[in-house]
């Protein structure tokens, strides 16, 4: 055999297992068809990677006696069907819900969602569910019970155009103090309508940011007897920080852009840097939807206080299944695992931050996320008192960017609400 003619075998090899390895989640669903047919109804959100996995699903939609139809919607809005959907009792109108850790946290507490432990068990070495990150069942798990499978890891962290910091010689933020004297270079950039923006348009929005900063400063929302620690010196400073931000590179425009806004405007170069979504870049490799594509470079999270935790959460998204739905749980189950499996998940490491350690393929961002993410700030703790704080701190924190109120007295406004309803639930005496 020729060396020309071995090179030529070796490189349609290649070729082949790369043809394989590109339509990896392509497979059908392996459910046996139930005996009688059943509509199983998901709701969710939606962004790239929990597309491909509603599409995954929709393929267990095409065996004899099974319908899948996935309905997606945003983020609060998909809270707010359930919430109206279980509150009056009687049957879930939903078989599988998507939720962030947040989620997992304010249905999981009240047995809104049905505890997985028996299912994981009966099927973890056919689906090989402890390839699944500790990390990621860790933030499903309450009490012992695991209410969701974890779908996707995510975390905020920086995009910022390198064109533009090769032209000033400006170096990636580190910190937000950096980030603030970046802003200051790049105000006289007459290409961009803001320097830098983190998502602080509206107020669940400033709740989650301010998780970052508090933690950061050395802080958190309550003290062990649940009493507020959000108003004190640490969580002032932590205000006042991002109040700075706001001042410094954002202002009231940038006060309106919300994370997907964002995106866009980093895609079409209306503004230099942002702190985002890890699952809201996907658009910003990609020619066709950036033009940008070429400079857009990623970081990870700039600290709030210099030196210490980064800025970003240790966010997953889940499944789960709703404690009321009259469907058979365990064909629910094997649907959501034949769309996360290790084929599925292979196919969605092209769009985001998969679950399973054994892939190790990625998107450009994956480094800087998972230093965010070993780096950051972690998650809320699953406590119903603290999602109490969280309500009140959304409620107040954004009269600190209009500059209403000083950080003090929103954050002294925020204490007083939660006080007066963690006394209402019992949380307080």
């Amino acid at each position: 055999m020729t060396n020309n003619l071995k090179t030529l075998i070796l490189l349609m090899t290649s070729m082949f297992l790369f043809a394989v390895s590109g339509i990896a989640g392509t497979k059908a669903c392996n459910i046996d068809p139930p005996k009688s047919a059943v509509e199983v109804n998901v709701i969710g959100w939606s962004f790239e990677i929990m597309d491909f996995y509603a599409d995954e699903m929709k393929k267990c939609g095409e065996v004899k006696n099974i319908d899948v139809n996935v309905q997606l919607q945003d983020f609060q809005a998909t809270k707010e069907a359930f919430r109206l959907a279980n509150a009056g009792g009687g049957d879930s109108p939903f078989d599988i819900m998507h939720v962030a850790n947040t989620g997992i946290t304010e249905f999981g507490l009240i047995g809104w969602f049905l505890p997985l432990n028996d299912l994981i068990d009966k099927y973890r070495d056919e689906y090989n569910l402890d390839d699944i990150s500790a990390t990621g069942w860790e933030g499903a798990t309450i009490d012992g019970k695991i209410y969701g499978i974890p779908a996707t890891a995510n975390t905020l962290h920086l995009a910022y155009r390198s064109d533009l910091f090769k032209k000033y010689g400006l170096k990636v933020p580190k910190s937000y103090d950096e980030v603030i004297e970046v802003c200051k270079v790049l105000q006289k950039e007459p290409s961009i309508d803001v320097p830098f923006t983190l998502d602080l348009s509206a107020g669940w929005a400033w709740e989650i940011e301010f998780l970052a900063f508090i933690r950061s400063y050395g802080s958190d929302y309550l003290n062990a007897d649940k009493t507020p620690s959000f108003n004190n010196s640490n969580g002032v400073a932590a205000a006042t920080k991002m109040k700075e931000v706001v001042d410094a590179c954002m202002g009231p425009p940038g006060l309106a852009i919300g994370y997907e806004a964002a995106e866009i405007a980093m895609n079409t170069g209306a503004q230099a840097m942002v702190h985002i979504w890890a699952s809201n870049t996907v658009s910003m490799f990609d020619p066709k939807q950036s033009d940008f594509a070429d400079v857009i470079k990623f970081a990870p999270a700039a600290a709030p206080k210099p030196g210490s935790k980064l800025g970003g959460s240790a966010w997953h998204d889940f499944y789960t299944i709703p404690a009321r739905t009259t469907k058979d749980h365990d064909l629910l189950f094997r649907i959501l695992m034949e769309s996360l499996d290790h084929d599925s998940q292979f196919g969605a490491a092209d769009m985001g931050i998969v679950t399973r350690t054994s892939i190790k393929k990625g998107l450009p961002n994956l480094p800087a996320a998972k230093e965010t993410i070993a780096n950051g700030i972690g998650i809320y703790e699953p406590n119903q008192a603290v999602q109490l704080a969280q309500a009140a701190l959304g409620n107040w924190m954004p009269f600190i960017g209009t500059g209403e109120m000083t950080p003090k007295a929103a954050l002294d406004a925020a204490a007083k609400e939660y006080i007066k309803e963690a006394k209402a639930q019992g949380f307080l005496n």
